[in-house]
């Protein structure tokens, strides 16, 4: 027993001085964690920014109440015009929404047309939209190259419509032209103008005329559009005759 006491009052090292150490050393670690945790909730944390370029290629635009999203490129693609100013040299004062999109006071249907042909250049009007209206946007924006494919695209849908209606009223007018048989060649090979021989006849059984040459009948046809003014000609007559010449000739070789 006095050995095993003096083995731990002789030594300089204490049991109960080394936990004390340690749990002194690890609270202190804690300590300072915990200490350093609150610095850094302390600290105010810096948003997350986009960059100011991506931020400034895209444009919003309130058309009418519509939003359109589009980039700052396809909107100066054709210079100088309204939208280009509008976003690019600052020249145009705009007000803007809530959301931060250029107010304009136009139609958004006929807008959409106008931001596809800045995208890819191409005319495209989905059915239902009057052209005509597009034309006013593409004028209003000053982009008289759209302005120019619109209005042959209208010419083009008059012209088939003025053709339609054209085939549809055509009236077919006849005449009757009396020859001799040495003039009969000449008359065929003379007819132009859209004329169209339609049947030659003799004129009788033995029609013949003082110089004893045998007389024809010509009949020829072209077809007049209704609107336009044609010569009077009683067609009926012609027809009647054509008829009774053919009458004629039957009756000759029966």
């Amino acid at each position: 027993m006095p050995m095993y006491s003096a083995c731990y009052s002789n030594d300089d090292f204490s049991v109960s001085g080394y936990f004390r150490s340690f749990t002194d050393y690890k609270t202190m670690n804690v300590t300072e964690y915990i200490k350093d945790i609150n610095i850094s909730k302390d600290e105010p944390k810096e948003p997350i920014r986009r960059p100011a370029e991506h931020e400034a290629a895209w444009i919003r635009l309130n058309v009418g109440g519509k939003i359109f999203t589009t980039t700052r490129q396809t909107l100066t693609r054709d210079c100088p015009s309204f939208l280009q100013k509008l976003c690019e040299d600052g020249s145009m004062t705009s007000h803007k929404d809530d959301s931060g999109a250029y107010l304009i006071d136009r139609d958004p249907e006929y807008f959409g047309p106008v931001l596809n042909y800045l995208r890819h250049g191409k005319l495209v009007i989905n059915p239902g939209i009057s052209e005509e209206g597009v034309l006013e946007e593409a004028e209003f924006y000053n982009l008289p190259t759209l302005s120019t494919m619109i209005n042959e695209r209208i010419q083009e849908r008059k012209k088939i419509i003025c053709d339609a209606a054209c085939e549809k009223a055509v009236r077919s007018v006849y005449r009757v032209l009396q020859c001799h048989q040495d003039e009969l060649t000449n008359v065929v090979s003379a007819m132009g103008d859209g004329w169209k021989i339609v049947q030659v006849l003799p004129n009788g059984h033995f029609n013949f005329s003082a110089d004893g040459q045998q007389e024809y009948l010509c009949i020829v046809v072209r077809d007049f559009p209704e609107t336009n003014p044609v010569e009077n000609v009683n067609t009926d007559r012609a027809q009647h005759i054509q008829q009774r010449s053919r009458s004629q000739s039957a009756s000759h070789f029966t």
